[in-house]
């Protein structure tokens, strides 16, 4: 594990990790899970090793910690990812009596299926819009939940929506599981705003895959959310991961890599946005094809959405990687001069439908016209772009088609209505 953690100051400071460093590493007979029985690393809650449930030492000294740099009241580590963060400050909203609550339309499957899952009314709202044009659904609905940043690093209008909220006496939610290195930053944070917030320090932070962390903002807050985080968080957390979160948070900024990044948005066909960890190059009709080119040189982004081709940074990225990768952006965008132009995904508003609908799974195909009856996407990001209710359209087939890794499909099928009577508009 000592391999990947390679900034050693910041380990000093990392109290699982010295914990693990301390007592793990010494050999003892392993009659405790996990049942592998090798890695000193991987352990359970023994007698040294403080226990995530309820924390009496590294890990109650670390969470403490993360708070302070986040501006929490509490945090709470995660090592389900930012799902369980999400779902546990929904549940512990609905306590504060949130029955509905105003959801952008970007928003991750998650959220949707939370609200599911907890009897919460969700209020779409189109995420493209200033805040300040959503006040219809929002003043009808008890609690806000944003997305910042969003897939493309926009940032929405954090301080109005907290002014607003605070005005009407309702609860802001961020999912902020793409920004957790905005804490650097507290001008663009969520944590700066919200009431609850996640941030999955494993996506823009040196983390390990699932590390995250859920924050409340009071001690009111605090209360319900350990509520909620006790529900839906693991009873077996990794300790490797616990260790990575709190390295990742108090890893230090790399402001060279910022600065450099800040820099190359500037270029014509990098659709700018607010935040530098999110290079989204435009490459049009032409960027599975550019993604499948890079591929093969050992270069891989984040995902395509069939226009954007969108590249993660981290403080953990090195400057001369991130070189190599304009170097090349830059050769690309000369060869195939596609437009500049930022181009973005229309979301009809659904229709509503009776749950008795008799459905069937169809070749995507030959689904066009039909009616979608689950939601389904692109993975990453895991943001619906046909919703349930919604009428396929070919555009968005060839899409699913061409995408590596989608969600909802199923062996290249994709479930809808079998009959469309039954529906109303909404």
């Amino acid at each position: 594990m000592q391999k990947y953690f390679r900034d050693q100051e910041t380990l000093k400071k990392c109290r699982i990790y010295q914990m693990l460093l301390e007592n793990a590493t010494e050999p003892h007979l392993s009659f405790h899970t996990p049942g592998h029985k090798v890695g000193g690393w991987d352990i359970t809650e023994l007698s040294f090793s403080d226990n995530l449930s309820a924390p009496r030492g590294c890990i109650l000294e670390a969470e403490k910690e993360i708070a302070e740099i986040l501006g929490a009241a509490k945090s709470f580590i995660l090592t389900d990812g930012s799902t369980c963060g999400v779902l546990s400050m929904l549940y512990a909203a609905k306590s504060l009596g949130v029955k509905s609550v105003a959801l952008p339309k970007n928003g991750h499957k998650s959220v949707f299926n939370g609200c599911k899952l907890l009897g919460l009314t969700p209020l779409l709202y189109e995420n493209e819009a200033p805040a300040s044009a959503c006040t219809e659904i929002f003043d009808v609905a008890d609690g806000i939940l944003l997305v910042s940043p969003d897939y493309y690093g926009n940032v929405p209008d954090l301080r109005w929506v907290r002014e607003y909220c605070d005005e009407r006496g309702k609860l802001l939610l961020v999912d902020g599981a793409h920004g957790g290195h905005l804490h650097e930053d507290k001008t663009r944070y969520a944590g700066t705003y919200a009431d609850f917030w996640v941030d999955g320090v494993h996506k823009s932070l040196p983390a390990f895959t699932q590390g995250a962390v859920v924050s409340a903002r009071t001690e009111r807050c605090a209360a319900a959310l350990r509520e909620g985080v006790d529900i839906f968080r693991t009873t077996s957390p990794s300790y490797p991961i616990m260790a990575s979160v709190e390295y990742a948070v108090k890893y230090p900024r790399n402001v060279e890599l910022e600065e450099a990044a800040w820099e190359f948005q500037k270029h014509p066909r990098i659709q700018s946005n607010d935040d530098w960890t999110k290079v989204c190059a435009l490459f049009g009709n032409r960027a599975f094809d550019v993604e499948k080119e890079l591929e093969e040189e050992g270069i891989y982004a984040e995902f395509c959405d069939g226009n954007v081709l969108m590249f993660y940074l981290s403080p953990a990225t090195k400057l001369r990687d991130f070189e190599r990768l304009k170097t090349r952006l830059t050769e690309l965008f000369e060869r195939y001069f596609c437009s500049p132009e930022k181009q973005t995904q229309r979301i009809p508003a659904p229709l509503v439908l009776r749950k008795n609908g008799q459905t069937e799974w169809v070749k995507l195909q030959d689904c066009a016209g039909r009616i979608c009856a689950a939601d389904c996407g692109l993975f990453p990001p895991c943001v619906p772009l046909i919703w349930a209710g919604e009428r396929v359209e070919k555009d968005k087939i060839e899409l699913l088609r061409k995408a590596d890794n989608v969600f909802g499909i199923h062996e290249d099928k994709i479930l809808v209505y079998k009959e469309e009577t039954g529906y109303e508009k909404r």
